[in-house]
Order: structure tokens, then C-alpha cells, then sequence
């Protein structure tokens, strides 16, 4: 069950936080959304086992591994890194997954960049027999399907939709259900044009981009970001993941502070969830001696 938590600002801006991430405990937020009917299609394949892809701390395989367990398949992931092999009991994401039931495939980066080619693909069914594959990040057509639901009648009262973009599954699923008088704002989370990527599913073009809050890459923070995160943390109680949404959410209060948006303008910021990931990036933090993300 998810909830929207409002907050007021100057001009009577108004920004909701639909809070996707309490949709499960486990499969959270846009994996909830992305992974419904995809596994309601492996069920009606009567396929055996999913197989996906993702990275160290990924949200992706995390949610994979948890609605495998809960909805009866098997789960295989795909790991960026060999190095990995040895350090899934020290690694938060890999270590649930694990106890989920997954089998782990580690490749190294180079093999990786393969993800998506045929005989790569081909290879992996060879050695480990028929699966329902889910692409890195859960995104295709039935992805985009699940994450139109999450905007719904009571919705059409704001005037914009903003979310976090990794993939473009989440933001188009969003696209082809907003109200022709909303403009979706999408904060990508890493350092791309994702817009051909979206293109593919968006059905409008009542969208923009804004790419100017993804702190230098993927999975990167600084300091600002996190002290951020755990002051909009102590404020609201609201916890953000420092990949994705708590990004989205500083980009959104820093342009309603430079007054992008108009006055008396509705905001709906759509919690991703991810939180999964602090765990995981405090472990980096700390390594570096960087204050840690507060949950």
C-alpha cells in the first residue's frame, strides 16, 4: 500500500511524494510495478526460472530474487563483475538475493557489454537450461504495462509528474497515462540521452528531460547529495535512495527554489523506492571516509 505525503512551499507550490516504495517490502516501488506482468508471462509460458541482469547493489536483482521466492520461480542473475564471486556474503544486495534463492552467473565487464546479443544469450541457455529472460532493470513493453498503474484518477490534479530515469521503462508507463495538461519532468540518474530509450515506449510528448542533477554519473554521490538526503530525511521521514529518487527529489526542490515552476503549481514526485541500495553505498561511503546516508 503506497501513501502521498504532501509538503508545502513559498508561491503555494505544492509537492506530493507518492511513496511507490511501500508498495512490498522486498519488491519495491517500480520493480513492484515493472516485474507484474512479466511474471504473470513467465507463469502463462509456464517458464521455470527468470533470468536478469544487474550490477553490485542492484535494485533490479534484489526485487528479481524476492518476488521469484515469493511467486514460485527460480531466479538467475547476471553480475557485472568477477571479482564479485568471493564477496556475496560481505555485499547487502547480493547476500538477500542469495538468500532468496538465486544462482549467481558472474562475468566480467567486457562479457557483459554483451547482455543483450543473441549468442549471448544463446550461451546462457545452453548452460543453464530454458528461462523467461527479464532485460538489465526490468524494462520492455510489459515493464512500461505495470508502470501505468501507478498514476491514478485521483492523480489529475497536478499540473506535473516528476520521477527518477535509469532505463526509461518507469517515465513511459508515466507518459501514457498522464492527463494532456501534465508535464512529466524525468531526472536521469546517470550521465545519457535516454530519450530515443524512451521514445520507444512513450506515447506522448508531454515530456521533458532534465538533466542537470545526476552528480557526475551513475551511483555516484558527493557530499551535498548525501547531507541532502539525510536532512530531507529528518524533515519529512520520508527516506531516499541516493541512486535514483534521492537525486530526482533534490533536482525538483532546487528548481522550485530557482523558481522554474510556477506559482500555485502542483507537483507529484513519484518515490521509486531503491532503498535497498544504502546499505550498499554507506559500505562505499565509509570506505572513503564520507558521511553515511541515515535510515
Amino acid at each position: 500500500m503506497n501513501q502521498t505525503v504532501q509538503i508545502n512551499f513559498p508561491n503555494n507550490i505544492n509537492l506530493a511524494i507518492k511513496r511507490e516504495d511501500l508498495l512490498h517490502p522486498h519488491i519495491s516501488g517500480n520493480k513492484f510495478r515493472k516485474l507484474k506482468y512479466n511474471i504473470l508471462e513467465a507463469k502463462r509460458q509456464n517458464a521455470e526460472s527468470l533470468l536478469t541482469f544487474g550490477g553490485a547493489y542492484s535494485n533490479h536483482i534484489a526485487a528479481t530474487a524476492a518476488a521469484g521466492k515469493e511467486y514460485g520461480l527460480k531466479t538467475i542473475g547476471v553480475i557485472r563483475g568477477e571479482e564479485l564471486a568471493d564477496k556475496i556474503k560481505s555485499n547487502p544486495t547480493l547476500s538477500f538475493a542469495e538468500d532468496c534463492g538465486m544462482e549467481f552467473v558472474f562475468v566480467s565487464r567486457e562479457d557483459y557489454r554483451e547482455k543483450t546479443k543473441d549468442e549471448f544469450i544463446g550461451e546462457l541457455r545452453e548452460k543453464l537450461g530454458d528461462f523467461y529472460l527479464v532485460p538489465e532493470g526490468g524494462t520492455n513493453q510489459l515493464a512500461v504495462k505495470g508502470c501505468e498503474e501507478i498514476l491514478t484518477d485521483g492523480d489529475e490534479m497536478f499540473d506535473y509528474i516528476a520521477c527518477a530515469v535509469g532505463t526509461g521503462g518507469t517515465i513511459s508507463g508515466i507518459i501514457n497515462t498522464s492527463k494532456p495538461h501534465q508535464k512529466v519532468l524525468g531526472f536521469p540518474a546517470l550521465k545519457a540521452d535516454l530519450s530515443v530509450d524512451i521514445a520507444k515506449f512513450a506515447q506522448q510528448d508531454n515530456w521533458l528531460l532534465v538533466a542537470d542533477y545526476y552528480f557526475g554519473g551513475y551511483a555516484k554521490v558527493n557530499e551535498e547529495l548525501v547531507a541532502f538526503i539525510n536532512d530531507f530525511y529528518a524533515k519529512t521521514n520520508i527516506p531516499l535512495d541516493p541512486v535514483y529518487t534521492g537525486k530526482a527529489v533534490f533536482g525538483v526542490i532546487d528548481l522550485i527554489e530557482r523558481g522554474y515552476f510556477a506559482d500555485d503549481s502542483r507537483i507529484l514526485m513519484i518515490h521509486t523506492g531503491g532503498l535497498q541500495g544504502i546499505a550498499g553505498m554507506n559500505k562505499e561511503l565509509l570506505k572513503k571516509g564520507l558521511p553515511t546516508i541515515k535510515t
